[in-house]
């Protein structure tokens, strides 16, 4: 990727941050998303999230998506289908699902939203039908293992650049 065109991708993301509030102390202003050819047979503004490659693609059309790496469902907690993103939300507080809090009593019932330990980072794209979501983490370790309880985990600049670029309604579509 140029300079050139990292300084602009950069000034991009930058303008991002002060519109939806997610300070840039937390998050780098740069995103990792590369443009990498893609063929399948989705429109463009689809997201395509590939748990066997551990990377979420925004397609863009003409052959092209951006893509990402990402950490996904563990051993039993993987899924896969279409769904929708039902809602947008910066530094969103957490509380684990009842079934994850009885898996790990230790969890805490509730992380106020900008906490330092709140697993969702600092942006979520909520999706429905389900407890799942597409968040930034507060464990930048995790991305591109296989990790989450079913949720799709990103670096926080990415999440950040990928929630700029879609809303809700958007098509998620998960693959194994």
């Amino acid at each position: 990727m140029s300079t050139a065109y990292r300084c602009l991708a950069a000034a991009l993301a930058a303008a991002a941050l002060s519109i939806f509030a997610i300070p840039a102390s937390i998050t780098s202003a740069s995103a990792s998303g590369s443009v990498v050819p893609f063929k399948a047979d989705v429109s463009a503004g689809t997201i395509v999230v590939r748990t066997n490659e551990r990377r979420l693609y925004l397609v863009l059309g003409q052959g092209r998506a951006l893509s990402y790496p990402v950490g996904v469902g563990r051993a039993g907690r993987q899924w896969a289908g279409q769904t929708t993103i039902n809602g947008k939300h910066v530094k969103p507080a957490w509380a684990p699902p009842p079934d994850m809090k009885r898996a790990n009593p230790r969890l805490p019932n509730y992380v106020p939203s900008g906490a330092p330990d709140n697993p969702m980072g600092v942006a979520a794209l909520t999706l429905a039908h389900g407890d799942y979501a597409i968040h930034g983490t507060n464990s930048p370790g995790s991305i591109g293992g296989f990790v989450s309880s079913g949720c799709i985990r990103m670096y926080n600049q990415d999440i950040t650049d990928l929630y700029d670029r879609v809303g809700v309604g958007t098509t998620v579509i998960v693959t194994r």
